[in-house]
């Protein structure tokens, strides 16, 4: 069997995607289920969060939301048989790479998928659906009636998170970054209540959102990254992001901004700023589930609650074409560059 792991150089700046061949796995033991793997998805491989967790190896397998039929159960697996259809997301320390036709996953990390969910949407959605669980409910407890920003809404998560918010009863403003994706947000409408389109740099965000609630500022803020200095660069050109006095001035009064900058520095004029709203920042790391065992229960009920609405129809995931795995590796490069706003489903 093959498997696709990445290689990182010594410089810790380029990253190589090979395909290994794997032994053929052992008996399933304990609390591990043997899956043959159905689909795949491609998300970004956070390389700088291995390396400071000291998870860093020579090759890291790759692929780790996964659904698939399990073939196998160990002894002491009481929440699945033989036959039975699974997704789930494979830990950081998983060692099994999520894109081989046949890994062996802890029952603790996966659920029952839906009879009719197809297997791509069930393996395109868990991921974005536990980010936009994690940043609504837990770090900023969203409740019907509230505003709700969420920056590029046409992205994958963007996607998740919108159908969530608006399932809640929130009052819903996104922005899109070219006119693609302001076309796609276009589609939701009237239930969004505003597209703003930040590609022409023209468009001021705070205004916007001010405007729109009448003076009183969003609820509830889900970033896609923030500019920290006012000096603009190649980068921020090709993907317009808010400066971080942008999102604090359009912040209400016990509001919350959930981000996704994990080197954000809030100098003491942000803070007091903060402080005068009671407004919160909160990290978005979905992570921390895995981080402690008193957590297990709640990230199941995400899992689960994830896929009963992409049953339900509540999620519609905005996913590419399905691809074969031979073709992952240039895929996989691709998703690791952030280029492309469709999720990239490897199905077997």
């Amino acid at each position: 069997m093959k498997g696709l792991y990445f290689q990182q150089s010594s410089t810790n700046k380029e990253i190589a995607f090979v395909f290994q061949e794997r032994e053929n796995l052992p008996i399933t033991e304990d609390h591990f289920v043997k899956l043959q793997v159905k689909a795949c998805a491609l998300s970004r491989i956070n390389t700088k969060l291995l390396a400071e967790m000291k998870m860093e190896k020579d090759f890291f397998p790759v692929g780790r939301e996964v659904a698939g039929i399990v073939l196998d159960v160990g002894t002491k697996v009481s929440f699945f048989q033989p036959n039975d259809e699974v997704v789930g997301i494979l830990p950081l320390d998983s060692e099994d790479a999520g894109l081989c036709e046949v890994v062996r996953v802890h029952e603790h990390y996966l659920v029952h998928k839906p009879e009719k969910v197809p297997w791509a949407e069930a393996a395109g959605t868990v991921g974005d659906g536990v980010r936009a669980y994690t940043a609504l409910h837990y770090l900023s407890h969203l409740t019907p009636g509230k505003s709700v920003l969420i920056m590029d809404g046409a992205s994958a998560l963007g996607t998740i998170a919108i159908q969530l918010a608006l399932h809640r009863g929130a009052k819903v403003i996104s922005t899109a970054s070219s006119l693609e994706d302001k076309q796609c947000l276009e589609k939701l409408r009237p239930l969004l209540a505003r597209v703003i389109d930040i590609s022409n740099g023209k468009a001021h965000i705070a205004e916007s959102c001010l405007e729109e609630t009448g003076g009183l500022g969003v609820d509830i803020v889900l970033d896609a990254g923030v500019r920290l200095y006012s000096k603009e660069d190649t980068a921020a050109k090709l993907h317009p992001l808010p400066h971080k006095h942008d999102i604090i001035t359009l912040l209400a009064v016990g509001g919350h901004w959930v981000t996704s900058e994990e080197n954000l520095q809030l100098d003491p004029p942000d803070s007091h700023c903060l402080f005068l709203k009671g407004a919160t920042v909160a990290f978005l790391n979905e992570e921390v589930w895995n981080l402690s065992s008193a957590q297990q229960g709640k990230y199941l009920c995400i899992l689960k609650d994830v896929m009963e609405k992409l049953s339900a129809g509540v999620f519609r995931p905005r996913l590419d074409e399905p691809i074969p795995l031979y073709e992952a590796k240039v895929s996989m490069e691709v998703v690791q560059k952030n280029q492309g706003k469709k999720k990239q489903v490897v199905q077997f």
